[in-house]
């Protein structure tokens, strides 16, 4: 049983070195690089799909910023899925409102929605949630990525606020994740790994990738970046192409949600072992790396899974715990790398001392991942929430 155990502790472990590993890579060869001549200008006429499911009242905010971007090409879709529209008007000709006749309930359909209601024929889609706030470079940004002959941009999604506990470790999260598996994957020349919204894409290869899926539920964006790196595309990540997310507040909204992704997570962690294997037969970096990335675990369950085994080495051999403390200062180094590099607020850094709460929860929706889906299909946001200090 010694080699089986040794192999489980590596194949755990090497997810602890690996960011460090990566960001001294990425570090030695970062470069920004520049728009390809090939790829000209001014050519691209954007379709931005805001979906919406049930809820309305964050809709107003999110066209209010669409309609402020700093570029005159595109035209705006809300697809409001179950929801009320009724005290719901929009005056300005470049936002279209659609309101499907039967509940959608899936993000994919929804977007089709949108597609095949186009009012003009958009050669790029970008992707937003209804809880978004766009920065108004962002189709500039997206244009960048595009002139550099990329097909699809993955931006940044950054926290609307961080006033409270859960959405203070919420973003420490989403920090990590884009720094490691967006800024420094697409710096090592892979693909960054797609968010959910705040991305675009050249409309056509979107419907490529996507016309012929039929599944319901969290994880469509698993499903399209998996389809993209194997036909050879690279996902391009542009930090500057801003989009502001409402992060969850209350622990029935952090179980909900991450019940959702983790359900997705095992409905697709094939993906990862098939790019991997892929891109280990045709040598190809990009499908490689993205290969190793999906098959990570979610990150409170690899971290609980390296607690356990360093206990279990203090019981059984007390080297292999040493090992698993080194492991840890590894990780820890290269999660407070991501904050700095992203000039995190110190509320972020506070809040981490609260991170085993956090899983906790994390836990809880482990449990009911299983039926994750039929608990909730969107997260329910809400304003009046708990700050992180009460009475401070």
């Amino acid at each position: 049983m010694e080699a089986p155990w040794l192999i489980i502790q590596v194949l755990v472990g090497c997810h602890f070195v690996a960011p460090l590993v990566m960001y001294l890579a990425f570090a030695l060869r970062r470069k920004e690089g520049k728009p390809d001549p090939r790829f000209p200008e001014a050519s691209y006429d954007y379709g931005l799909i805001v979906t919406a499911y049930e809820e309305t009242k964050l809709i107003p905010e999110i066209v209010s910023s669409l309609l402020r971007l700093n570029y005159d090409r595109y035209l705006i879709y809300v697809v409001a899925d179950k929801c009320d529209m009724t005290h719901l008007r929009f005056d300005d000709p470049r936002v279209v409102v659609l309101v499907p006749p039967a509940t959608l309930a899936n993000n994919v359909a929804s977007h089709f929605y949108a597609i095949n209601h186009f009012r003009r024929p958009h050669n790029v889609l970008a992707i937003f949630d209804s809880d978004n706030l766009v920065h108004p470079e962002f189709v500039n940004e997206c244009n960048f990525r595009f002139n550099q002959g990329y097909a699809a941009v993955q931006g940044l999604r950054a926290a609307k606020r961080t006033d409270t506990l859960y959405a203070s470790l919420d973003a420490a999260r989403d920090i990590y994740y884009h720094f490691y598996d967006g800024e420094v994957l697409f710096g090592l020349g892979s693909s960054a790994t797609l968010a959910g919204s705040g991305m675009a894409f050249k409309t056509e290869l979107y419907v490529d990738c996507m016309s012929a899926v039929t599944s319901r539920g969290a994880g469509f964006d698993k499903l399209l970046q998996a389809q993209l790196v194997l036909n050879g595309y690279r996902i391009a990540f542009n930090r500057h192409a801003i989009v502001y997310d409402e992060k969850t507040a209350h622990s029935d909204q952090l179980v909900n949600q991450r019940a959702r992704w983790i359900n997705s997570w095992f409905k697709y962690a094939g993906l990862g072992l098939r790019l991997f294997s892929v891109g280990l037969r045709r040598a190809d970096l990009n499908q490689l790396l993205f290969g190793f990335i999906l098959l990570r675990p979610p990150l409170f369950m690899f971290l609980s899974l390296g607690a356990l085994f360093m206990v279990m080495g203090w019981l059984i051999y007390p080297p292999h715990a040493i090992g698993w403390l080194i492991a840890f200062g590894l990780f820890t180094t290269g999660f407070i790398i991501a904050l700095w590099h992203s000039d995190a607020d110190k509320k972020i850094y506070r809040s981490l001392f609260r991170a085993p709460l956090f899983i906790y929860y994390q836990f809880v929706a482990l449990l009911f991942s299983r039926n994750a889906d039929k608990r909730s299909v969107a997260t329910k946001h809400s304003r009046e929430e708990p700050p992180i200090n009460p009475g401070k």
